[in-house]
């Protein structure tokens, strides 16, 4: 079954879903795998098709997992917020604190996740140009989005976490992933959602980052 969605109604509804994950109900392997039958549809570069998703729902694993999630949290580092970027965080007053709210609840029930999936692509771009980065990148990309899309139109919730980076070396041992030869994109939390009611985000006005034939 599936929500009766448009495409409209799912793009613009599929949400980074952290406090309202369904953390009691398992999620049926039958679900996961239509949703990575719907991901391997997407377009990859050169036709290579090098993606591969690692879904982990054994308890024993998923804590291992669990446990790099929150020990890579400490290790996290991003590039400095610019000016601009405050600007457009706060451009609805709360938005910030929610998404922050929202991963502090997620942290401390991560060991309760259902079920995680981590999507991986042949190749590793560490050092690469930036063609062979773009390449890559562009080839697992798309795939994830439409698993989450899947998601969504199954009344599943998903959120793109970066959690692997600091840690991504120990969970390619956790996960039997040979690491020399293929990265793991991204850690992702799935479980059912409480509600399916997602509404579309309030975003930074179109006229802010619309430009028609040059900038």
């Amino acid at each position: 079954m599936t929500l009766d969605l448009t495409p409209d109604e799912l793009l613009s509804t599929t949400r980074a879903v952290r406090r309202r994950l369904d953390l009691d109900r398992p999620v049926p392997r039958s679900l996961i795998e239509e949703c990575v039958d719907l991901a391997t549809q997407a377009p990859t570069g050169r036709n290579r098709q090098r993606w591969h998703f690692v879904v982990v729902t054994e308890p024993a694993r998923r804590r291992a997992v669990a446990d790099l999630f929150l020990s890579s949290l400490a290790l996290a580092s991003g590039q400095p917020l610019t000016q601009r970027d405050v600007w457009r965080m706060n451009y609805h007053p709360g938005s910030t604190e929610r998404v922050f709210d929202g991963l502090r609840h997620l942290a401390a029930n991560i060991h309760r996740v259902p079920a995680f999936v981590i999507p991986a692509v042949e190749g590793r771009t560490d050092h690469a140009p930036v063609t062979e980065q773009a390449g890559t990148w562009g080839s697992i990309l798309p795939a994830v989005w439409s698993f989450m899309l899947a998601a969504r139109a199954r009344g599943l919730g998903t959120t793109w976490t970066t959690a692997q980076g600091p840690r991504e070396r120990e969970l390619a041992r956790v996960l039997g992933v040979p690491y020399e030869k293929v990265m793991l994109a991204a850690l992702i939390p799935l479980a059912y959602t409480i509600g399916t009611d997602f509404k579309p985000a309030r975003r930074v006005p179109r006229d802010q980052v619309l430009h028609w034939d040059r900038w």
